[in-house]
């Protein structure tokens, strides 16, 4: 059987290493990046330049778009340029060239405003003994709420994946990442707990959206790692994806 052809643009990130780890022997993956990636079969481009992906596009069944300005250490130009600009670039260019299902890398940021109020604040900061036996997780369906431009930022990613989604015919699958570390392990900050998502488990994610049922035009999915105090549905994904991720924060206690 043919491998599926997907396109990983900022595949040099952490997301795109894990991929590249976990799902590399299953999908013919090409990285669209910037800067040329050693190992990887890969293109020079740069999302904020329509013209300059459009090509790359061509031949693609499904496009994970992970390039972004991150939500420290940028500038609030950085975060238009990439995080809107480019964000539009990525669904034009798939409508252009005829790909068939864009997986957006959003982020648990468009719902961090929740964690101004109780139990979540409570949770984040590692209060459990106030934390009562009976509370609702937040779902995708619950108004959002970022925390800082980068989240307004994927707010407009999702957003505009709805409109391709409705207007366009274009499938379209936003995946709300939790916390992803380098060492792939919680760390001291009690928050860390809640919001860890290990590179296995935000693999699988990825893996459940690229093939997901082609009936599937627009969903919103929270992505973590099976946390006993993660405040983020994941019944959702479960429901519709049959996402249960293996690893657990609590293990690392």
């Amino acid at each position: 059987m043919n491998k599926k052809n997907v396109l990983i643009t900022g595949m040099s990130g952490r997301i795109g290493t894990a991929l590249n780890k976990f799902l590399g022997n299953k999908y013919s993956f090409t990285g669209l990046n910037r800067n040329p990636i050693d190992g990887i079969r890969n293109v020079t481009a740069d999302i904020t330049d329509l013209e300059s992906i459009i090509p790359h596009f061509r031949g693609q069944e499904t496009v994970v778009h992970l390039a972004a300005a991150l939500s420290t250490g940028v500038t609030i130009e950085d975060i238009i340029d990439r995080n809107i600009k480019g964000v539009y670039n990525v669904y034009e260019a798939a409508r252009i060239t005829g790909v068939k299902r864009v997986v957006f890398a959003s982020s648990g940021n468009t719902i961090v405003g929740y964690t101004l109020d109780s139990p979540y604040r409570e949770i984040e900061s590692g209060q459990y003994h106030l934390v009562g036996e009976n509370w609702d997780r937040i779902t995708h369906l619950d108004p959002v709420r970022p925390n800082n431009p980068y989240g307004a930022s994927k707010v407009w990613g999702e957003a505009l994946g709805r409109y391709y989604s409705d207007y366009h015919s274009l499938s379209v699958l936003c995946i709300r990442f939790g916390w992803l570390p380098k060492e792939d392990r919680p760390n001291r900050d009690p928050r860390t707990y809640s919001v860890w998502t290990s590179h296995q488990d935000a693999s699988r994610m990825v893996e459940l959206c690229i093939d997901a049922a082609k009936e599937i035009r627009f969903d919103t999915f929270f992505c973590l790692s099976n946390n006993k105090w993660g405040y983020r549905d994941l019944n959702h994904p479960k429901e519709i994806l049959n996402f249960e991720p293996k690893d657990r924060a609590e293990d690392y206690r």
